[in-house]
């Protein structure tokens, strides 16, 4: 989420899944352009309003409801995180007690729907609480969003599946959605090996919330969806107390070796999504796992430290270039102690603390560093990649540009080489 502020329709995914086949070996024609488009602000604080508006969107596949969201943003004070927490724990407790009353009436559908919602809520409550790493709730509103969740997924049609599997140092938890056979159009019988997609998200996402920003879409077409969690987040964090590591394909293989067990899989035609910062997680792993018929990048991050540089302030960063590491974390404690200071420059912090796992500042800054792109490691990627940029981002502006020229340059190279006279 922190890197990408994207409108991408779910049918481009597809449609660059889908032909990834014809592009393998082949310079792509790349169009890299950032038209800009203004969007209502539901706060008058510009990160309340970007989260607010991510919430809203889940309303398009069943995660949310727009009047509920609306009347949280009503309701929320500006810059207030404990007014965004009560808001949105209140509306969870309500809409969750709507889910038990019409389980008990075997009204599933109707259960399964509030379900959805409250998860979606309690995930939204805890999102500003991670300045303080022993608040209770940190953890107490993931295991009530995980109880909501699992609950819904299990009253769909073709139930999800929950996984744990097992990595070097950690496990890692999934949920397999299996393509519905049932849904009109799809024509296929039961068992029949299809297309999955390996969909992950990034700095601060939950797995839970990719059901209804890609896995509905993706099943309702025919395909396996699975979503994961890595070190450095919700999940593994929490339960783990992991953070985020460089080696990023420690936590695809494990993924890709399991879809490889199963009968309804067609292990040709795998594919790796990575969005917000799962942009540069996703083609990370893929220098490493290779089998897969396309990447997607969105939105393409080559280095989420150059991003953060481009924004913090000219004196915070020279302390951390000259290797200041007290000076930086004076700073940034004595920064973060404003009352007044922007929300967004302050959850970035909060946020990447608590998925690095330390206290200390400059030790998340020099983490976040060491997990980067380059052309190099570009350069391991086999397959095809498709390479979104997010409209009006302001957090990585012309990274996704660089990524996909990247791409463009090697692919330029390897053609010519194989082909010196074309």
């Amino acid at each position: 989420m922190v890197a990408s502020k994207h409108l991408l329709s779910l049918s481009s995914v597809f449609a660059a899944v889908a032909n990834a086949k014809y592009a393998q070996g082949y310079p792509p024609n790349v169009t890299l352009s950032n038209q800009t488009a203004s969007m209502y602000q539901l706060s008058e604080d510009s990160e309340f309003a970007f989260i607010l508006n991510e919430y809203a969107s889940l309303a398009n596949e069943g995660g949310a409801a727009s009047s509920e969201i609306l009347r949280a943003a009503a309701k929320i004070e500006p810059g207030n995180l404990e007014s965004w927490y009560s808001e949105f724990n209140y509306l969870a407790d309500q809409i969750h007690a709507m889910g038990e009353k019409a389980e008990k009436r075997n009204a599933f559908v109707s259960a399964r729907e509030a379900y959805f919602r409250s998860s979606a809520y309690y995930r939204a409550a805890d999102f500003f609480l991670h300045g303080n790493l022993s608040d209770p709730r940190i953890y107490t509103l993931w295991d009530q969003q995980h109880r909501d969740f699992d609950k819904a997924v299990s009253l769909l049609h073709q139930p999800a599946i929950k996984i744990e599997l097992n990595a070097t140092g950690f496990t890692i938890p999934t949920y397999f959605y299996p393509a519905d056979p049932t849904l009109p159009g799809q024509k296929r019988v039961h068992g029949e090996r299809v297309p999955t997609i390996i969909v992950g998200t990034g700095y601060d996402g939950s797995q839970e919330a990719l059901y209804h920003s890609s896995c509905r879409g993706i099943v309702e077409r025919g395909w396996n969806c699975i979503t994961y969690e890595g070190p450095g987040q919700p999940t593994v964090r929490r339960n783990q107390n992991i953070g985020f590591i460089p080696e990023w394909w420690e936590v695809i293989t494990p993924i890709v070796d399991y879809l490889h067990t199963r009968n309804d899989v067609d292990v040709d035609r795998l594919a790796l999504i990575g969005l917000s910062f799962g942009g540069l997680l996703a083609p990370l792993a893929a220098t490493r796992e290779h089998r897969f018929a396309a990447v997607l990048a969105i939105d393409g991050l080559l280095d989420i430290q150059a991003a953060f540089k481009q924004q913090f302030p000219a004196d915070m960063i020279e302390l951390y270039n000259s290797g200041n590491e007290t000076g930086f974390n004076e700073y940034v404690e004595a920064v973060l102690a404003i009352p007044t200071i922007p929300t967004e420059f302050r959850w970035v912090i909060d946020q990447g603390m608590f998925a690095w796992n330390t206290t200390n500042p400059y030790t998340w800054f020099d983490a976040a560093g060491k997990i980067f792109l380059n052309a190099e490691k570009i350069a391991n990627i086999k397959g095809p990649v498709f390479v979104a940029s997010g409209e009006d981002d302001h957090m990585a502006p012309g990274q996704p540009e660089e990524m996909a020229r990247l791409f463009v340059q090697d692919r330029r190279w390897r053609w010519r080489a194989l082909c010196p006279w074309c």
